[in-house]
């Protein structure tokens, strides 16, 4: 957990175009296993995140992910994408 102090002041927010590879590289983390383990509903969730903000990549991830999930795994990752996106 991050214990420190944010300057709001001379803080600079990511640019809306940066969004989509912020995304993907959730997307990389997860499929990778960089936590320790692969997490491909994760996975299949931020691609498909990345993939509607317009990544050019992300759609050939999420398939390439999604080819090893079951059919419940891919439905779990559809609904999350869609919960993150009401609240974000």
């Amino acid at each position: 957990m991050y214990q420190g102090q944010i300057d709001y002041e001379t803080a600079v927010p990511v640019s809306a175009d940066a969004i989509q590879d912020i995304l993907f590289e959730q997307g990389l983390y997860w499929a990778s296993g960089r936590a320790g383990l692969v997490d491909l509903v994760a996975a299949h969730k931020w691609f498909n995140l990345a993939a509607l903000k317009g990544h050019t990549d992300a759609a050939a991830m999420r398939r390439e992910v999604a080819a090893l999930m079951s059919e419940a795994e891919i439905v779990m990752a559809q609904r999350d994408a869609r919960a993150w996106m009401t609240v974000h």
